[in-house]
């Protein structure tokens, strides 16, 4: 899988749930609210001033990692 900004949250957590560290990292704690599953990784990091860019590098090397 590849994430992008327009990559939906509860997507990537099904497809690897130890993802959830990262969104947990910057402020996310409701990651079980339908949501916050439903929002794309852009749209959750506008509202947790964070930046996407360096979200999806971090999660996209770990999931690199484990192929």
């Amino acid at each position: 899988m590849k994430v992008t900004k327009d990559s939906i949250i509860g997507d990537v957590l099904d497809f690897d749930i130890e993802t959830a560290q990262f969104f947990l990292e910057i402020g996310m704690h409701c990651l079980g609210c339908p949501a916050s599953r439903g929002e794309s990784i852009e749209a959750a990091c506008m509202v947790h001033d964070t930046n996407a860019d360096e979200l999806i590098e971090k999660i996209n090397e770990f999931l690199a990692s484990k192929e």
